[in-house]
């Protein structure tokens, strides 16, 4: 039985990598009616899409040829469905462009939602990182080495951070150069707190001062700043609860207490 099971399962993984082959195959053809005109629109593309985790030279061609895709889908799959419903008229075919139009953003949206997660992970999880690396400095090790050690011990719990750690890690080992590895990886995750860490980095590597000072500095503003966050967040959620009580509490109280005396 177990066996079978083995069997089936690399079965179906088999078929899913032949269907992947033959996505990535495709996907460059379907791409090109959407290619962006200019290296600038290219280079945002590519760097939205880095932000959300996507760093493959492919990417970007997957990820307009999944656009154009969802477009042909909508159009014809949706439209003809809509069209065989209620028939041909003016709302069917309004019906039918609004589907094939959310078929083709579907994708950005969706880019967009894991892009956004990566950040809110990387806000929530840096200042225990700059901690850990405060940590490593004080006790001897360079900065390459505590942004190693902190990807190596964040992988369970902050696995973004770990992601983007390894990846400077990388390209500090290919050679390039500290401060370009580190403007990047501000520039890439797209998070204003990492930013600001890699200019504060990059000044203390310039001017020889205390790098251990410098994150203990970022560490605790970041921890200021989630805070008031939270803060800010907490003294909306009354404005934000007047409109489900006036929606759905108050109608009902409005019942139980008018109610008896207009039966009366």
């Amino acid at each position: 039985n177990n066996k079978g099971q083995r069997a089936a399962t690399q079965s179906a993984l088999k078929k899913l990598d032949r269907v992947s082959r033959v996505i990535e195959k495709a996907t460059p053809a379907l791409a090109k009616p959407l290619q962006p005109k200019s290296d600038l629109d290219m280079s945002k593309l590519k760097l939205k899409l880095a932000s959300a985790g996507f760093r493959s030279e492919e990417a970007s061609k997957i990820f307009l040829g999944v656009r154009f895709l969802g477009l042909m889908i909508g159009l014809l799959l949706g439209g003809s469905v809509v069209i065989g419903v209620m028939g041909i008229n003016q709302r069917s075919l309004m019906a039918a462009i609004f589907l094939a139009g959310t078929m083709f953003y579907l994708p950005e949206l969706v880019v967009g939602l894991i892009a956004r997660s990566r950040k809110q992970a990387i806000f929530l999880g840096l200042p225990d990182a700059l901690d850990l690396m405060v940590v490593c400095v004080e006790a001897g090790l360079g900065l390459d080495q505590a942004m190693r050690k902190v990807a190596e011990e964040m992988k369970t719990t902050f696995r973004v951070i770990a992601e983007e750690f390894s990846l400077a890690n990388l390209q500090l080992q290919m050679g390039r150069s500290r401060n370009e590895v580190l403007h990047e990886l501000g520039l890439r995750t797209g998070v204003a707190d990492l930013r600001g860490l890699a200019g504060v980095l990059i000044q203390a590597d310039k001017f020889g001062s205390s790098v251990a000072q410098a994150l203990r500095v970022q560490s605790d503003s970041m921890r200021v700043r989630r805070r008031q966050l939270a803060e800010e967040k907490a003294a909306k959620t009354a404005v934000k609860l007047i409109f489900p009580l006036v929606i759905f509490i108050f109608p009902g109280i409005f019942v139980v207490l008018v109610g008896p005396a207009a039966i009366t």
